[in-house]
């Protein structure tokens, strides 16, 4: 289990909901997983060379299984679609060691769980877990419809008066209601913490209306880019343990820089979302574009996620 990577047998695929498979993988020479906690995700890396990154639905003390949701999305650059085509139970697909930049804090008197769409996936996982603890919440789950809610039958599975903690909210039963982020937030106790997952216009809502709220208690995970990736290019990129200098030209990225250069670098998501890319800075000012950053970590201009951010420097010196 030191490898970074592991082989893994794609055991079932179920179906979730209306364009949402659900994969569970177990280990392709049997035997036990990486362990992982409540909120975390891995890197699925696919036949087609792509990788893409994908939370884990299950309860954090199974170690025989990973479970991960795939939505169908419209628009993908491709890797949804693949899984949907492409993967069959019986495949073995080689997937990374569990990583959490969504952490459950499990000590939090009472946890708000805010869900759109898919971003039920990591929130779900948080739920068992303080289920297990005996832990306080509330879950507001919107979708599209019921029909593309994924895994309402899992939670009726929890316990029998479990839909006294959830609150869903279809776009089809509405009859004119509207989400209410702000009263959601409102309404949550002093002490609470309030985590968010889905679609971009609901996170920055969730932002705006948490902005008064201790930052420590305020949990967001992006599962793709709030805007486009740096590209504008005209900056060199001095590699201080390669001492290499490699141009970023127009129209790249330094990912693509550093590709076409015939670096090695780690990457999945490639829209500054899962952290994968971290790189830390030893001089020059990044133009930051990612939403793993927190801002006091973005100001601070220690690191950078190289697969979507650029340069306001002529020069960057990176720790590669």
């Amino acid at each position: 289990m030191a490898d970074a990577t592991q082989d893994v047998l794609v055991k079932r695929i179920g179906y979730e909901a209306e364009r949402i498979n659900s994969y569970e993988l177990i280990a392709r020479a049997g035997g036990g997983l990486a362990p992982f906690t409540a909120g975390s995700h891995i890197d699925l890396h696919l036949p087609n060379g792509m990788i893409r990154s994908y939370s884990l639905v299950n309860d954090q003390r199974e170690r025989q299984r990973y479970v991960i949701a795939v939505n169908r999305d419209g628009e993908s650059r491709g890797g949804s679609n693949f899984v949907h085509d492409c993967i069959k139970a019986g495949d073995i697909l080689r997937v990374s060691r569990p990583r959490n930049n969504f952490a459950l804090h499990e000590e939090a008197e009472h946890s708000i769980l805010i869900a759109g769409g898919i971003g039920i996936t990591p929130l779900l996982s948080m739920i068992r877990r303080l289920e297990a603890l005996g832990r306080r919440w509330e879950l507001f789950y919107a979708a599209r419809s019921r029909a593309a809610a994924a895994f309402l039958d899992e939670f009726t599975a929890l316990r029998p008066d479990v839909h006294l903690n959830m609150h869903v909210d279809f776009d089809d039963e509405r009859s004119g209601r509207v989400f209410d982020i702000p009263a959601i937030v409102r309404n949550a106790p002093a002490r609470a913490h309030l985590y968010c997952c889905g679609p971009v216009p609901m996170l920055e809502a969730f932002e705006a209306a948490t902005a008064d709220r201790p930052a420590g208690h305020v949990h967001v995970e992006y599962f793709q880019a709030r805007e486009a990736p740096a590209a504008e290019g005209g900056f060199d990129v001095r590699l201080a343990r390669s001492n290499r200098t490699i141009a970023v030209e127009v129209g790249k990225t330094i990912l693509d820089a550093l590709l076409d250069a015939g670096m090695a670098v780690n990457y999945a998501c490639a829209e500054g979302v899962c952290g994968t890319c971290e790189t830390r800075v030893l001089e020059g000012i990044p133009d930051h574009r990612d939403q793993f950053l927190s801002e006091d970590e973005q100001a601070a201009n220690k690191s950078i996620m190289i697969c979507c951010s650029g340069a306001k420097s002529r020069t960057l010196v990176l720790d590669l």
